[in-house]
């Protein structure tokens, strides 16, 4: 009986790890961690250029902000040629990072 209990406990257990991981789908815009959207104090520069400028000479990871929430992308790659723009990122979140399946231009 304590077996067959602790078998459905694990099986339930595993169950809602499998839903809380599960990829969703956000919609924002590319943008950098050290601006987070704001690029006016790179002197008027557009979002894009202050984006991919801040990631290759300052050190800064791309991200998707989106309302008043900043996620930073766990692809770095990608992002570059979504600079600026709206996007819809599928991933998993977890705290500020997003785990990202795929990137596409939202339209």
């Amino acid at each position: 009986m304590k077996l067959r209990a602790l078998f459905i406990v694990g099986i339930l257990s595993m169950d809602a790890l499998c839903i809380a991981a599960a990829p969703k789908k956000y919609t924002g815009v590319i943008t950098d961690d050290m601006c987070s959207g704001d690029h006016k104090d790179m002197g008027g520069t557009d979002a894009a250029k202050c984006t991919i400028e801040c990631v290759k000479s300052m050190h800064a990871k791309y991200a998707l902000k989106s309302g008043s929430k900043t996620w930073v992308l766990s692809d770095q790659k990608t992002p570059e040629q979504y600079a600026g723009k709206k996007v819809i990122v599928t991933g998993t979140a977890n705290g500020n990072q997003l785990q990202v399946a795929s990137i596409a231009p939202a339209h």
